[in-house]
């Protein structure tokens, strides 16, 4: 018993308020079905009934036993199964299964291996492997969908010239040209006219095309076909249903044990295969879905094979074909606007009304239109977009011999050699590195592509050798593995080659990739958790006396190890060069010279501590190093939203004021990415006053247009902890009012009603009044903990000061008063990595921190 439920029948828990002159709620609910349920399940079941009868005709079984799987497959899989818009049924991918089993086994028996094949998927069920399914290659799966689709193509053929398939592709191969010679007009009459309505029904142009495309090609073509045949009186083979009271059931496998058991196996394999891959693609289809059509939740793989394990042990015992999810069906339930597994039952419901009151008119359908649709299913299981997949991806070989295996030998010996040919495929790729070397302008570069295994050690060695003493050089690892062996042949080699005076510069493509790691950067361990690729590692040596000679070690791009004599490369620089760069310090994103205690920034300056010694590499050097990262990295990966975005215009929605400080990274702190945020930035993340005789067009420019031509919804000031600015304006670093100063004290002055804020803050026992005296100002602060310093609480107050700065500006008021725009206020405490809104309804401004979301929801 769940410990939420009371135990006792009579427990105050259990008693239900009403009003007191109502009676009380009634016992059962009614069941209810949701409008857009009922339409898709009819636009279901239309496409579901020429193809059930199709299928069933293909496999050589009873044509009941197409309906008798719909059916079972609607009703049982839709309402037991974990995907509630998948609709299974007799799916395409099973025929050659099934037709192979027919032709072996019997029908009885076929019957018995499919309740045999649902046993076992009730068994993968409920060991919870659903998910290990999904590691199959999709190279593998495509490869066996192309297949089957190709054997029934080649099969259907047969019917569509009047004729008889055989009982394999070799066999129908050799069969057509007899077939060719001796085809039956009727027939293919029948066929072409059910092929050329299947093509044509979606291309009706105009508003009549969208009326009537919403009636299925697949009725209309066997419906039109049909007609056709019994208006002018052709005289050709039509479907045949018996009686129910002669149709037959499963029975006791009769057959060798070991073929019953691969029989059972395939059988499982292509079912459980098919229907998980479906309920996937379902999870997509619904997802790109608009969001007033309706919440439906993801699959539950598990409970998938649940279902579909339940559907094949009642569709087997009750003599029907295998069941499993049939995409064709799904995406059509999805397109109808299905939101519930309603719609997927309701069509099996159909399926059995017409089974029963519908069969004098299914049996005036003649069999080569029939035989014609599915070959069409057939053909369009071969997909050129799958080809065009596994070849971007290098895996045209394994999808070719699933499918050549899968036509000319059979479903589970192609999947089989398929996996092996995959497996084989992976251990290549595994073992073939490609090691080059080339000199460039006194570098010689050696350049690794793929994985670096012991297997490759001998050819890194020699070439590694090849490399002159005392020469530059450069090693590129463009892979994501290296063992052990490798490791240490490539240390070695580093270690004796900068001895000996060369220098050497090693770059991995991953973050953090490091050969030797040097004392001073001892403790660094950058990872890969961003997609920013420029993280700088390396703490800089200090500048050595002069005169002194030194090893020189830097940190370069992507975890770069550089090491090397002075004067050998580009890592390496002058005491005087190390001595100009000690000279200037960071201030909240800026670096000012040490000009004089007045300067903001300068050392002594109060409230602001000395920053680290800057290396003194060639900034030019890094920047290019950045952009070649980000060419061969990142820029395939982005290029066609890159490309959209360039077409369609930049539409962002927020509009992100913040500092210029380089540890404030927007993108990072809001999961955002390019066209989402229109930034930006400044010392301090001011907004001045419009008017004023010091005021700064640039930010103002940027609030209108933000505002009046991109129409964003909503805009921010992010103020952060350790702020340049807010320390240089409590150190007093801003020019006062008849001194002109440099350019960044003039700028601190837009912090002055800020620092006013605060002083009037801090009297303690009166009511502080704002810079109009109009009304008290009680402290900023954080929920949570306290405040941590003056400087942070200057920032707090500053981004509470700067919210009302905007409000100043036309373009912004006008928002504001038609509720077209937001303000919000934000906090980033860079040490913590934590972010704080401010609180809309909170009096003086209390900045809380932003909770936990679950995303998945």
């Amino acid at each position: 018993m769940s410990a939420c439920v009371p135990a006792r029948a009579d427990s105050a828990r259990t008693k239900h308020v009403h009003p007191p002159h109502s009676p009380p709620p009634g016992g059962s609910r009614r069941f209810r079905v949701a409008g857009a349920d009922v339409s898709a399940a009819v636009a279901v079941f239309l496409i579901a009934l020429p193809l059930s009868l199709g299928i069933a005709l293909a496999t050589g079984a009873p044509l009941q036993a197409g309906l008798v799987a719909a059916a079972v497959g609607g009703i049982v899989a839709g309402r037991i199964g974990g995907c509630p818009l998948q609709v299974s049924g007799p799916a395409a991918g099973l025929t050659v299964v099934t037709a192979d089993l027919i032709q072996r086994y019997g029908w009885r028996t076929t019957c018995a291996i499919t309740v045999l094949a649902g046993l076992a998927q009730l068994g993968l069920g409920c060991l919870r492997v659903a998910r290990s399914a999904l590691a199959v290659s999709p190279a593998i799966v495509h490869g066996m969908l192309a297949g089957i689709g190709v054997t029934i193509a080649v099969a259907q053929l047969h019917i569509v010239l009047g004729g008889t398939p055989q009982s394999s592709v070799p066999d129908n191969l050799v069969a057509l040209p007899a077939q060719l010679a001796n085809l039956h007009p009727a027939d293919l009459a029948v066929s072409v006219l059910t092929l050329t309505l299947l093509l044509l029904w979606p291309r009706i142009p105009g508003r009549a095309g969208q009326v009537l495309g919403r009636l299925p090609a697949a009725l209309i073509a066997v419906a039109g076909a049909t007609a056709v045949a019994a208006l002018t009186g052709l005289i050709l083979p039509k479907v045949d249903l018996p009686s129910w009271s002669s149709h037959a059931l499963a029975a006791l496998p009769d057959g060798p044990v070991l073929g019953l058991v691969a029989a059972v196996l395939t059988t499982t394999l292509v079912c459980s295969v098919q229907s998980l891959l479906g309920a996937v693609a379902v999870d997509k289809l619904v997802a790109a879905r608009p969001a007033q059509a309706g919440h439906v939740k993801r699959s539950d793989l598990d409970r998938e094979l649940l279902g579909q394990g339940a559907a094949n042990i009642v569709s087997g015992s009750l003599g029907g074909l295998p069941v499993a999810g049939v995409a064709v069906r799904s995406s059509a339930n999805v397109a109808a606007g299905a939101v519930s597994r309603n719609s997927t039952m309701l069509h099996g419901v159909l399926v059995v009304i017409a089974a029963l009151l519908l069969v004098p008119a299914l049996e005036l359908i003649p069999l080569a239109s029939l035989a014609a649709l599915v070959m069409a299913v057939g053909l369009k299981m071969v997909s050129l977009n799958h080809i065009r997949t596994v070849t971007r991806h290098r895996e045209v070989l394994v999808y070719a011999v699933t499918t050549g295996g899968v036509v000319f030998l059979g479903v589970l010996e192609g999947v089989a050699l398929g996996i092996a040919v995959a497996v084989g495929v992976a251990l290549h790729r595994l073992t073939r590195t490609r090691i080059t070397h080339h000199e460039a302008e006194g570098v010689h570069h050696v350049h690794v592509r793929g994985q670096l295994t012991f297997l490759a050690v001998p050819r890194l060695s020699r070439l590694l050798h090849q490399v002159p003493q005392g020469a530059d050089a450069v090693v590129e690892l463009d892979g994501s593995f290296m063992d052990h062996a490798a490791y240490e042949t490539l240390q070695d080699w580093q270690k004796t080659h900068t001895a000996q005076g060369g220098s050497v510069d090693i770059s991995g493509r991953r973050p953090g990739t490091r050969i030797s790691e040097p004392a001073e950067t001892e403790g660094c361990r950058c990872r890969p958790w961003t997609p920013w690729r420029n993280h700088q590692c390396d703490r800089p040596p200090a500048a050595p006396p002069p005169g002194t000679d030194r090893q020189a070690t830097t940190g370069g791009t992507r975890g770069r190890s550089r090491s090397g004599p002075v004067g050998k490369g580009p890592g390496t620089a002058s005491g005087a060069a190390t001595a100009e760069t000690a000279a200037h310090k960071t201030t909240g994103g800026t670096t000012a010279p040490a000009t004089g205690p007045s300067t903001p920034g300068a050392p002594g300056t109060p409230g602001t501590p000395d920053g680290p010694a800057r290396s003194a590499r060639p900034a030019g050097g890094e920047l290019a190093r950045g952009i070649s990262a980000f060419h061969r990295n990142t820029a395939p990966l982005m290029r066609r939203e890159l490309a959209r975005l360039a077409r369609e215009g930049q539409q962002p929605s927020q509009l992100f004021l913040t500092c210029a400080d380089s540890r404030v990274v927007t993108s990072m702190i809001t999961s955002s990415g390019p066209g989402d945020l229109f930034v930006v930035r400044n010392v301090g993340n001011f907004v001045p006053l419009p008017g004023e005789e010091s005021g700064d067009d640039s930010v103002a420019a940027a609030i209108e247009y933000a505002v009046d031509v991109l129409k964003v919804r909503s805009l921010t000031v992010c103020g952060h902890s350790g702020c340049g600015a807010m320390q240089a304006l409590l150190g007093a670093g801003h020019a006062g009012p008849g001194d002109r100063g440099t350019p960044l004290q003039r700028w601190l002055r837009h912090g002055l009603p800020s620092l006013d804020r605060v002083h009037a803050d801090a009297d303690a026992g009166t009511d502080a009044a704002d810079h109009t005296g109009s009304r008290p100002r009680p402290h900023p602060r954080l929920a949570g903990r306290g405040i941590a310093d003056a400087a942070e609480q200057l920032c707090l107050a500053n981004v509470v000061q700067q919210l009302e700065h905007l409000r100043a500006h036309a373009s912004v008021a006008r928002a504001l008063r038609s509720g077209d725009l937001e303000l919000h206020g934000m906090y980033f405490d860079v040490g913590e990595a934590q972010s704080y809104l401010l609180a809309q309804d909170a009096e003086g401004g209390v900045f809380d921190l932003v909770p936990g979301i679950d995303l998945t929801a």
